[in-house]
């Protein structure tokens, strides 16, 4: 099973394609409302999620948390306790973290990027505190994917998939949506 988390402010197509591409590939994806099941995306879409935070499990059935960007959906997202304690639980338990856009900051402030390779949006490198800035649009180190922006969700969802489903996968998916 795998989270991804919104807030109100996330950047809709950070959120969206990752979901869309993991269930098309056979993945359990749940959408998980910050302070809400109805969440406002940065562009004013609204979208319902299947749960809320409160309700979201964790447990060993989770294998991956997504961090979709946007402002301000990136800072309602780090305020969460919730989602503090969902990175936390997937760092102990070695379950994979995607964060795109400005999200990796998340990840920097709590000093998890020490020494990893990453990337972000531009002009947040300084919030991604001791990594090592990466230079193509995804960038993964152990259980970290990082990503730039809205146009580099597609190759993000790919990566996300490689992980949790396998590279054929990623490959079939890439080639069936002609990306």
């Amino acid at each position: 099973m795998i989270y991804v988390f919104l807030a109100d402010g996330f950047e809709e197509t950070e959120a969206v394609t990752p979901i869309d591409m993991l269930r098309r590939s056979g993945k359990k994806v749940v959408t998980v409302g910050v302070g809400d099941n109805i969440v406002t995306g940065s562009h004013g879409i609204p979208v319902v999620t299947d749960t809320i935070a409160q309700e979201a499990p964790l447990s060993d059935e989770l294998e991956m948390i997504v961090l979709p960007g946007g402002m301000p959906g990136t800072l309602n997202l780090e305020k969460s306790e919730y989602v503090q304690k969902a990175i936390d639980f997937c760092v102990e338990n070695g379950k994979y973290i995607g964060a795109i856009c400005a999200a990796p900051s998340i990840l920097g402030h709590k000093g998890l990027l020490n020494g990893k390779k990453a990337v972000c949006y531009t002009g947040f490198e300084t919030q991604l505190t001791g990594a090592v800035i990466g230079e193509g649009n995804v960038a993964e180190d152990g259980i970290f994917i990082t990503s730039k922006g809205a146009g580099t969700a597609m190759d993000f969802a790919l990566k996300l998939v490689e992980k949790a489903v396998s590279p054929a996968e990623s490959l079939r998916q890439k080639n069936a949506v002609l990306f």
